[in-house]
């Protein structure tokens, strides 16, 4: 069954899903086990590399899931073409680009708005890490500069290097699962996708990524922030056919998530469970674009085509 209104032709193979999550899962839990072992846990240096190792355990998901039955024309069942038409992707690649941390950078100036943020458009907290930093002192160009350096450099880190490791999630998440859920119709399966999205974090969550304040409450936290922004991604998926314009969405919102220290005061500290992207204010403009796209008649997408 589909949503009323929703005009789809979906004809992927039934690989099997429980396969996929369970690999995906399980090799989350298994990757992080030595910053389980560790009393710093993400403190160690080599956190960043268990990290971009765990973003690839949903790849090796569809990997394993996919070798049970052989199927042809899998890679443009998994979106990794252009969905038939690279011009008609152009736009969503731009969305994902320049909308998309458009979104993050907005995210503090929603949370200052409600009381939830120290804003300070001196950066006045930037300036003061720079300063400590060895030769912070002796830079050439004003911290002004180089934050507008960092801001427009987002784009780019998008693609390199978060694109890279991106690409290992949204193969599973929007490549694989989202269209052998779409017969449940398209707002089931954003919203079920979200959830699984936001559960595989939790050997990390538990550990205080991303919701360092809040261990209790980081795994709902983190659920309720995919859902909200795997619609804008499942969005992209089914609008192109092709996974390219979300691993990029997915890779700037990596790349710009560090906004909800640029902005903050020198002396005041952010809890990521309200402000920022990842915080509860953070979801409000999402949501918003969410119910544009509604009102546009652009989603649920009208014509998805997953062959």
């Amino acid at each position: 069954m589909t949503a009323a209104g929703e005009r789809q032709e979906v004809r992927v193979d039934r690989a099997p899903v429980g396969v996929f999550v369970l690999v995906a899962f399980a090799g989350a839990w298994v990757v992080c086990v030595p910053l389980w072992l560790t009393p710093r846990h993400l403190g160690v240096p080599w956190a960043q590399a268990v990290l971009a190792a765990m973003m690839y355990t949903p790849a090796l998901g569809v990997l394993v899931a996919t070798r049970l039955r052989r199927t042809p024309g899998l890679a443009r069942q998994l979106g990794l073409g252009f969905g038939g038409s690279f011009r008609r992707c152009v736009p969503y690649f731009l969305f994902a680009l320049l909308a998309v941390p458009a979104l993050s950078l907005a995210a503090p100036f929603v949370a200052a708005l409600l009381g939830v943020y120290d804003l300070d458009v001196h950066l006045s907290l930037f300036r003061e890490t720079l300063a400590h930093a060895p030769g912070g002192r002796h830079l050439s160009l004003s911290p002004t500069l180089l934050a507008a350096a960092q801001l427009a450099s987002i784009p780019v880190a998008a693609v390199v290097p978060n694109g890279l490791l991106t690409f290992g999630e949204e193969i599973g998440w929007r490549g694989f699962l989202l269209p052998r859920l779409l017969p449940l119709g398209q707002w089931p399966a954003l919203v079920i996708v979200g959830v699984v999205w936001g559960l595989w974090h939790t050997p990390v969550l538990l550990l205080g990524f991303d919701y360092p304040l809040h261990h209790g409450l980081a795994v709902p936290l983190m659920v309720g922030f995919t859902v909200v922004v795997g619609i804008l991604i499942g969005w992209l998926r089914l609008s192109t056919g092709s996974i390219w314009p979300g691993v990029l969405a997915h890779g700037a919102l990596n790349a710009s998530a560090g906004s909800v220290g640029l902005f903050l005061r020198a002396g005041s500290h952010a809890d990521t469970a309200l402000a920022g992207i990842t915080g509860i204010t953070g979801w409000i403009l999402p949501l918003l674009v969410i119910g544009l796209l509604v009102a546009m008649r652009r989603l649920p997408v009208r014509h998805v085509v997953v062959v």
